[in-house]
């Protein structure tokens, strides 16, 4: 809780300064209506017409009309230049969820600082929210109640094994690295006839798998990392 900037009860909105579609954003807000920004997240804010509750970052990407446009005290300037600014807002903020909105799309370095981010930053439950897909690091034990045939794609940052159940392909005994065997394109079996949705249940013994789905699966994911009482500490600065 030290050294932190927002803190709150409830999930959040952090809006970044990558593609944000309004339609995404109120998805988000909807879940976690206190709006954060991460420095050019703020443009993107006051031309959807909102007012965020503070701006985060090292403020090189925020315009001078939106610094005018704010009060001051929301802006918090983190001047170093050793992280993003997603990773600065994500580690000022004390709160259950975190849904991260303007993180993708066209450039694929921000995109995979932003995942980077993720795995640096294992205690803090976050979402990325899209156009399509959510992508979230995995708890070391998730349930998520999923329509059947649904698909599920565990990505790995690093060697992790799991388990679990509810999937089509099973990866319990699976070594999984991201130079060698990865889980993309699994998807929910069915649990008898007549079931329409099946609770998955993963398990993975290190912080270092992704779980990619489509957006539709947002509100069971918020359940099931709100369920999930056990996370992964904090890493080591």
């Amino acid at each position: 809780m030290l050294n932190k900037i927002v803190h709150s009860v409830a999930p959040v909105t952090l809006l970044g300064a990558g593609d944000a579609s309004q339609e995404v954003l109120q998805t988000a807000l909807a879940i976690g209506p206190e709006l954060i920004c991460a420095d050019g997240g703020a443009d993107h804010a006051l031309a959807f017409g909102l007012s965020p509750e503070a701006v985060i970052g090292d403020l090189d990407s925020l315009s001078e009309a939106t610094r005018a446009a704010l009060p001051q005290n929301v802006i918090h300037a983190i001047p170093e230049q050793d992280s993003t600014d997603f990773d600065k807002a994500l580690r000022s903020i004390a709160a259950p969820l975190v849904l991260g909105v303007g993180f993708d799309g066209s450039r694929i370095d921000h995109h995979l600082a932003a995942l980077h981010v993720l795995l640096a930053r294992p205690d803090q439950r976050c979402i990325l929210l899209s156009e399509e897909q959510i992508t979230f690091l995995a708890p070391p034990h998730l349930q998520l109640d999923l329509p059947v045939g649904m698909l599920v794609s565990l990505f790995p940052m690093g060697a992790v094994t799991g388990r679990s159940e509810g999937l089509r392909w099973p990866i319990e005994g699976l070594k999984f690295a991201p130079d060698s065997k990865i889980g993309t394109s699994n998807e929910v079996s069915p649990q008898g006839a007549d079931a329409m949705t099946t609770p998955v249940q993963l398990q993975f013994d290190q912080p270092q798998m992704l779980v990619i789905l489509p957006r539709a699966a947002l509100a069971a994911s918020v359940a099931g990392l709100s369920a999930a009482f056990v996370g992964w500490p904090a890493r080591a600065e």
